[in-house]
């Protein structure tokens, strides 16, 4: 009998899902551990401040698991052991005088904290951080200067405080996740402002 010349036909690797079978829903769970890997990417400097406000907004939006993929699939699937350096434990005080102060990066966030800018600027940025608690209070004092918090994108937050001559804002319109970490930031702006936001502001430097 003659045998084909022709080899048989292997079965495709991925299959294109079939018509009318609806995508995968993502979970609360999927979309937070989407996030954990955008911010271990972000502390490893693959992502950019951009890249990461706009993966992270999108990860907390995405309604399946396909969306979720398609932000992921150009970084590593796990963070290799030794990687990341560890975490470092900030002190409880943060004080600009007449100059700017940044904290970023990857650094412990105390339960309690007080930061104050006294003819200057601070600038605390979550967005890579480890919250150590639940509940994360941060005591802001702008003195004829600011004060900037930067919180990851589906943290709950209540921003309260008072002020003369000056501002206590939340900067943010999204819309925070129920059971996720609570950040509570209580300002006092003196002819200075106190404000919160999701990503960097324009007018601080990225240095």
């Amino acid at each position: 009998m003659e045998q084909s010349s022709q080899p048989p036909e292997q079965p495709s690797q991925q299959q294109p899902p079939a018509p009318g079978v609806p995508a995968v829903r993502a979970s609360n769970q999927e979309r937070d551990a989407a996030v954990q890997r955008l911010q271990a990417a972000f502390a490893e400097g693959r992502l950019d401040d951009e890249e990461f406000d706009q993966r992270t907004a999108t990860a907390l939006r995405a309604r399946t698991r396909a969306e979720l993929d398609q932000l992921l699939a150009d970084l590593p699937a796990a963070v290799r052991s030794g990687t990341l350096a560890p975490a470092s434990q900030a002190p409880r005080l943060m004080l600009g005088f007449k100059g700017s102060i940044a904290r970023r990066g990857r650094w412990r966030v105390p339960e309690r904290s007080m930061t104050v800018a006294y003819k200057g600027s601070c600038e605390l940025d979550l967005r890579a951080a480890e919250l150590t608690e639940p509940v994360t209070t941060i005591n802001a004092l702008a003195y004829k200067g600011r004060v900037e918090v930067i919180v990851p994108r589906g943290v709950r937050v209540e921003a309260h405080g008072s002020s003369y001559g000056g501002t206590v804002v939340d900067h943010r319109d999204e819309e925070p996740i129920a059971d996720a970490p609570l950040v509570r930031v209580r300002g006092l702006a003196y002819k200075g402002s106190v404000e919160v936001r999701a990503s960097r502001s324009r007018e601080l430097p990225a240095g």
